[in-house]
């Protein structure tokens, strides 16, 4: 091992959502004298408006430090990572490019259901794992107890867990010189070859620069110059600069094995970079790392712009959007009402309510968003499978032998005075309860099966609500069982309107159909004639509302004279009114399909 890579350190901070990372990543940065104090802003790492506003990590950040401890000095490496549920993929990713990990408690919540989640990954890759409670200076904080509870989960004795303040930087010096001495160095593979290896682990795109991919380098050296192989694409490139992050890209003369930083490639176009793949030196290639799994979107949706002109600008943004953000996938689709759009796949509601806030702000778009829904698998009469990701294309009731959907495996974490009230919603969300145990502290922790539709259906908020905001949960889709759903289409002036198709429960069929067709005949403009709303599932129509006519008075010029003048002025409207709804066509106004999707949401 070379001297350098003796005096390297990677590491990650993981937790559940909003326990402090961030926060502790920024006193890190401060106590190393990485980033100057009058540069320090909250969330030094948070490089995105969205990440500041909401006060969550959405993309994780690699940053280098310098620290000196016994007169030696350490190059640390930390990457910053996202807490919350729909980015732990973003967490895999970083746990793989290094060797320790600290595992980051609250003091005042103590474990929940996304630390145990965390916690798992990092075993499952062998890290060495370090626990610190956080946040010890709150007058809510329960050090003791929460330090008894780590210390139970991880096996160990509760010294061994560290207390640490991200506000006032109490115990994170300490937290330093304990990843020295605990996390190991990194080492080679292939020390001697004369080659290089490096793991990219994310990248970025610069429409000056072309591709920057950050890597960890594994083996041997990369300088600027080097010829390089992307070996899953067997494309090349040349390393035009090489640098570290400090946490803004600082060029510097070569990467070394062991270190995380970053490469300037200059390819400019989509498809040669991805996460997971390995760079090698070109003409000395060394065998590919093992990489990712490739994140499977878990929601998909459907984008329209506002106005059609704007689908070629659409399209480039997501493409651009993509080059930073390889967990999300897109098709183009056309529906006759709305035009030409894009289907696009995500890894969970917060996800896609990420992705086009970013596509409204960066990119200046107006966009329309359709219903969520999941995919189905679906076996027709005759023994044909296929993947169903739109509600549209989802086969009428009778017209095929089973469907199939995706169920999660959840754990939810929360006080025990809350148990009758979650009770309630796990049954309204077909869920299957399994074990339940006390969790220190007056707290259960509750194992539980349910359908992912089900899950999207507003579960984080109504979980949220019923606990007080005390409950947390974690989850992993598991297995395909079958599917009791069936599709609900909207009618207008019977016809059936694609954008408002869903795939619902049997169960809660009839109460979605009224309620959607209620709310659209709310919104529907009134017509020349009359207009009937109908919400039809299961072979059958089972919700209906009518919008009345305009209607003109046809008697308003007769003055006096015989009743029958008026009933023939009466009766010819009446014909009139037949005959225009018998020939007449319901142009449906695009706000009303946004009033609706929002609605719908």
């Amino acid at each position: 091992m070379s001297a350098d890579q003796r005096h390297i350190r990677n590491f990650t901070i993981i937790a559940h959502i909003d326990h402090g990372k961030s926060t502790l990543a920024d006193r890190m940065l401060e106590i190393t004298e990485t980033v100057e104090k009058r540069n320090m802003k909250e969330q030094t790492l948070d490089s995105m408006d969205l990440e500041r506003e909401r006060g969550i990590t959405i993309k994780m950040a690699p940053v280098s430090m310098d620290f000196t401890m016994n007169g030696e000095m350490y190059a640390l490496n930390l990457i910053d990572t996202p807490g919350h549920i729909d980015f732990s993929y973003e967490v895999s990713r970083a746990l793989r490019a290094v060797e320790g990990t600290v595992l980051l408690v609250d003091a005042t919540q103590g474990i929940q259901a996304q630390t145990l989640s965390v916690l798992g990954m990092a075993r499952e890759l062998g890290l060495v794992v370090i626990p610190v409670v956080s946040k010890i200076d709150s007058p809510l904080a329960r050090v003791d107890e929460v330090k008894l509870e780590v210390a139970s989960l991880l096996e160990c004795s509760p010294d061994d867990v560290l207390g640490v303040s991200g506000k006032t930087g109490e115990g994170v010096a300490l937290l330093l010189q304990t990843l020295v001495r605990t996390v190991p160095p990194p080492t080679s593979a292939y020390p001697e070859t004369g080659s290089a290896r490096a793991l990219i682990f994310d990248f970025e795109y610069s429409s000056h620069k072309g591709v920057i991919v950050y890597v960890r380098v594994l083996d041997g050296t990369i300088r600027p110059g080097d010829g390089l192989t992307f070996i899953q694409t067997e494309k090349h490139c040349k390393a035009i600069e090489t640098g570290v992050f400090t946490p803004k890209q600082k060029p510097i003369d070569v990467l070394s094995a062991g270190s995380i930083g970053y490469i300037v490639t200059g390819v400019k176009e989509a498809g040669v970079a991805s996460v997971g793949d390995t760079l090698s030196v070109r003409g000395k290639e060394l065998p590919a790392l093992s990489g990712y799994l490739e994140p499977k979107p878990v929601v998909w949706a459907s984008i329209f712009p506002e106005s059609q002109d704007d689908f070629t600008l659409l399209r480039s943004s997501l493409e651009r959007l993509k080059l930073s953000d390889p967990s999300v996938s897109f098709e183009e689709e056309a529906s006759g009402v709305m035009g030409r759009g894009f289907r696009c796949g995500f890894l969970g509601m917060l996800h896609l309510e990420i992705v086009t806030e970013r596509l409204r702000r960066e990119f200046s778009l107006d966009l329309i968003v359709a219903t969520p829904s999941i995919t189905y698998e679906v076996v027709f009469k005759g023994g044909r499978r296929e993947i169903i990701y739109s509600p549209s294309l989802f086969p009428d009731h009778g017209m095929y032998e089973k469907s199939y959907e995706p169920w999660v495996d959840a754990h939810i974490i929360m006080p025990s005075t809350y148990v009758g009230d979650v009770s309630k919603i796990l049954y309204d969300h077909e869920a299957e309860t399994g074990d339940m145990e006390n969790f220190g502290d007056d707290r259960m922790s509750l194992s539980l099966k349910m359908p992912l539709r089900e899950l999207m259906r507003n579960f984080f908020d109504e979980l949220k609500s019923a606990s007080s905001g005390f409950a947390s949960l974690s989850y992993d889709i598991t297995e395909l069982r079958d599917a009791d759903v069936t599709r609900l289409d909207i009618l207008v002036a019977e016809e059936v309107v694609p954008a408002f198709t869903r795939v619902v429960s049997v169960r809660r069929a009839e109460e979605e159909a009224r309620s959607a067709v209620e709310r659209l005949h709310k919104v529907l403009p009134r017509q020349m004639f009359v207009v009937k709303i109908q919400a039809k599932a299961l072979g059958r129509i089972i919700a209906s509302e009518t919008v009345s006519a305009f209607r003109k008075d046809v008697t308003a010029k007769l003055y006096g004279g015989d009743i029958t003048r008026k009933m023939k002025l009466l009766e010819k409207q009446k014909k009139g009114k037949k005959k225009m709804k018998g020939m007449g066509k319901v142009n449906i106004p695009q706000d009303v399909f946004v009033k609706m999707m929002r609605q719908g949401d």
